[in-house]
């Protein structure tokens, strides 16, 4: 972009990008404040003002303007699962964003129309029942009615799925089959399954069925995981640390990333765990990958992290808040050798812990340790989620050398949670300010893709108001915390996780150049307009990852969506709206016109007083 006043003079030191009239948080306390940069080699050289990048400019510089607009450090979102849900991205119709159920009807039945036989729809994570103006599930029947032979799957959280006929057969599920442990298949009077399953209280059953549906393979999953990646540039990710998690097999599921690493096509740097998969042998599996490789090995853009967030099976509470919390039995003797091998040589961890009563019990185990002096070793390690964690269990956290990530899943699962522990739990769930308060690193992140969404800005929107996604306030104010610290969450917070706070998440010479340009400025936005926030301009490594509107091709060129008939080829991912005017009244008209239909149906059962075609007034006629 051509740019007067900044004439080419720079040669031998001459910067690749220069970024100028921008409104720049810097995350530095040193400088906290900018108006320009300048990148050489993928690292910042210059913070400043326009006078100071200016000698920097030279011949082949790009230089970009800004427009006055806020430009942050590139988020980080410390627990997403993203090798996984680039795997599948392309597969996946997404629901994330969108207002009606009519609309994601329409989306689904329009779907279903395209695509071929032997693939199925699937509709997974990032939407919750209570973001539709209709305040439902969809069900069997209209699943049925918008695709009758294609199958469908879509997944409702941590809870449940539903299915149409279709889907059941493609899955195997009859009159015959049993349920699995911790699953239901619920049934007619029949006993033919009807479509939904539930999880009572695992959601093995809901991922074991997704399991079964066709995968991608070759050049398509490469495809499908750049533009995943690119999808998570849009706003203003440049760094995510990969949970690993059920069904993210090492070395083979990671192939993919390792190869567009060697290729220099990510344009996300990734930190990645590994996961072991089968119960039963997860020592053996720890004990063969501390002889393949050690933590940090890699480079900036692909490095190893360490084990997690699983280390053994049978620790793993559930976080499926519409059911009780589970009962785990006896565990902590694998568990206890686990850590052990862990910690005696040099490896990190990350722990899925929802409940309090988890967490005591590993730090019995950890403390155990201590007393031979494991903990603290100096090794990286965290709980994740740990919605109802006491403030007596951080305390024990912060002595043995610990550090947190929390994640917007309330957000999603927010009125389950407070009808089964009322509103004081929901409150402090889960904790941050007692985890801030008390010196702990605490990152924050999305758990996406198969339940949250991986739109970083729902989250931070989430942790500046305590507000769920049914616009319900849960959190206490003296639980929320301002706009820097959410921003210093997933941004140097993250960092700190994987041991480059040095080099990541705040905007200095001699650190990453990973920055974000944002279509608002996220320090003066209204509250309910943060969700809505993107960048405009995304650079990771100093190259232009994603742009749009004023700054649209000047990133890199990706290939063409493959398949063709894939969902994100039609309608893209995470589905933008604001909340303005206009949209409000489409939303309510499309869940008036639902209503109507519903109510012509129950007048021509005669369920409902007077003729099927009397006018109708939703205020009035019941």
């Amino acid at each position: 972009m051509p740019v007067g006043g900044l004439v080419p003079q720079a040669i031998d030191d001459a910067a690749d990008l220069v970024v100028r009239n921008a409104s720049i948080h810097t995350g530095d306390p040193r400088r906290p404040r900018a108006e320009a940069l300048a990148v050489r080699d993928g690292v910042i050289t210059v913070v400043g003002d326009d006078k100071d990048v200016a000698p920097h400019v030279g011949p082949a510089t790009k230089v970009v303007d800004a427009l006055g607009r806020r430009m942050i450090p590139g988020l980080n979102d410390a627990h997403l699962h993203v090798i996984r849900g680039g795997l599948n991205y392309v597969l996946e119709l997404r629901w994330d964003g969108v207002r009606t159920l009519r609309q994601a009807l329409a989306m689904l039945r329009e779907q279903a129309a395209r695509t071929p036989k032997g693939q199925w729809v699937r509709v997974v994570g990032g939407w919750s029942a209570d973001q539709f103006a209709e305040r439902r599930l969809p069900t069997v029947a209209e699943l049925n009615a918008a695709a009758p032979d294609t199958p469908v799957f879509v997944l409702h959280l941590y809870q449940s799925a539903v299915l149409n006929r279709a889907a059941l057969r493609a899955a195997g599920y009859a009159k015959d089959t049993p349920d699995p442990k911790g699953g239901q298949i619920v049934r007619g009077r029949d006993g033919e399954p009807t479509g939904m399953l539930l999880a009572a209280p695992s959601a093995l059953i809901l991922y074991s069925t997704l399991a079964k549906a066709p995968v991608l393979e070759g050049e398509d999953r490469k495809v499908s995981t750049r533009h995943f990646l690119r999808e998570l540039n849009r706003f203003g990710l440049t760094s995510a640390i990969d949970a690993a998690g059920g069904f993210q097999n090492f070395p083979e599921n990671y192939g993919t990333v390792i190869e567009l690493a060697k290729a220099g096509q990510l344009s996300l740097r990734i930190a990645y765990h590994l996961f072991p998969q089968t119960a039963g042998q997860e020592i053996a599996d720890l004990t063969r990958w501390i002889e393949m490789a050690r933590p940090e090995d890699g480079d900036a853009w692909l490095r190893l992290n360490g084990a997690g967030e699983n280390l053994t099976w049978a620790a793993a509470d559930f976080e499926n808040f519409s059911q009780p919390r589970p009962e785990l039995g006896d565990y902590e003797a694998e568990f206890e050798k686990a850590v052990r091998l862990l910690m005696e040589h040099g490896w990190g961890f990350r722990l899925h812990a929802t409940y309090d009563e988890t967490i005591r019990r590993d730090l019995a185990v950890f403390e155990k340790l201590a007393a031979e002096g494991l903990f603290p070793a100096g090794n990286r390690w965290l709980f994740d989620h740990a919605e109802t964690v006491s403030a007596q269990s951080l305390d024990r956290v912060a002595a043995l050398g610990g550090a947190m990530s929390v994640q917007n899943r309330l957000y999603f699962q927010g009125e389950a949670f407070l009808r089964r522990y009322g509103p004081g739990a929901a409150a402090d769930a889960p904790p941050i300010r007692a985890m801030l308060d008390r010196g702990l690193t605490v990152a924050a992140g999305t758990d996406a893709t198969r339940v949250s969404t991986y739109n970083p800005w729902v989250a931070l929107h989430w942790l500046v108001s305590g507000r769920d996604i049914g616009d319900l306030v849960l959190r206490s104010p003296g639980n929320r915390v301002d706009r820097e610290t959410a921003l210093r969450m997933f941004t140097v917070a993250g960092a700190e996780l994987t041991g480059e706070e040095q080099v990541k998440g705040v905007l200095r010479p001699g650190c990453y150049a990973d920055l974000a340009v944002l279509s608002d400025d996220f320090f003066t936005v209204p509250e309910p307009e943060i969700a809505h926030i993107e960048s405009l301009l995304t650079v990771t490594g100093g190259r232009i990852v994603y742009a749009a509107r004023e700054y649209e091709g000047l990133d890199e060129e990706l290939p063409p969506v493959t398949p063709a008939w894939s969902p994100v080829a039609h309608f893209g991912g995470y589905q933008a709206s604001r909340r303005d005017g206009v949209r409000q009244a489409e939303a309510l008209g499309e869940a008036v016109a639902e209503s109507e239909q519903h109510r012509a149906w129950r007048a021509r059962r005669g369920l409902t007083p007077g003729a099927a075609d009397m006018p109708f007034d939703p205020c009035f006629v019941l």
